[in-house]
C-alpha cells in the first residue's frame, strides 16, 4: 500500500518541477520590471514558487497554474510594500539598497520610468506587455475586470510615452 501513495506523490512532485522549470525565471523578470530590485525580485519568486508547491494538489485543479502563481507573487509583492509602509510610519528606516544592475543604461531607465508608474498600472504593464498574458489572464490574477486592465495597460503607456518626450501633458490628451 505504500508504494500505491508513493507513486502519485512522485508524479506530482514531478509535474511540479517541470512547472518550476518553465515559469520561474519568466516569473522573476516579470517581478523585477515590478520591483526594480533584482534581489527582492527572485527573493519574491521563490517565496512564491515555494507557496505553490506546499499547496500543489489544490493548484492543478485551479483553472490557471500561471495565474496563480503570479496572483501569489504579487500579493507577496503588496503585502512586503504594506509592511515596509507600517514600519516607515513607525520611524524605522533603512538606507537604501544601491542597483546591483546600474551598468545597463537602458535597463536603468526603464526602472526608473517604471517606478513612476502607479502599482496597479506597472503590474498591468508588465503581465500584458511583458508577458504577454491576455487582458482576462491579467484580470484574474490580478483581481479585476479585463476592461480595467485594459485602462491600466492604456494609461502606463500614455505615461511612459509622455515621460519619455519630457512632455507631462500627453498623458492627460490619452485619457
Amino acid at each position: 500500500m505504500a508504494e500505491v501513495t508513493a507513486e502519485p506523490d512522485a508524479s506530482v512532485a514531478r509535474s511540479f518541477e517541470r512547472f518550476f522549470q518553465d515559469e520561474f525565471e519568466r516569473l522573476g523578470r516579470a517581478l523585477y520590471l515590478v520591483t526594480g530590485d533584482l534581489v527582492e525580485a527572485e527573493d519574491l519568486a521563490q517565496e512564491a514558487m515555494v507557496r505553490l508547491f506546499e499547496r500543489w494538489d489544490r493548484v492543478l485543479r485551479t483553472d490557471s497554474e500561471v495565474g496563480y502563481l503570479y496572483r501569489t507573487a504579487l500579493n507577496l509583492h503588496r503585502s512586503r510594500l504594506r509592511k515596509a509602509s507600517v514600519r516607515l510610519r513607525r520611524g524605522a528606516t533603512e538606507a537604501p539598497k544601491a542597483d546591483p544592475l546600474s551598468v545597463a543604461d537602458d535597463r536603468d531607465e526603464l526602472g526608473r520610468l517604471l517606478a513612476h508608474l502607479p502599482d496597479g498600472q506597472r503590474e498591468a504593464l508588465v503581465l500584458v506587455v511583458w508577458l504577454g498574458m491576455t487582458d482576462d489572464e491579467a484580470g484574474t490574477v490580478l483581481g479585476i475586470e479585463p476592461v480595467s486592465v485594459r485602462v491600466r495597460v492604456s494609461r502606463a503607456k500614455a505615461a511612459l510615452r509622455a515621460a519619455g518626450r519630457g512632455d507631462p501633458d500627453e498623458e492627460d490628451d490619452e485619457r
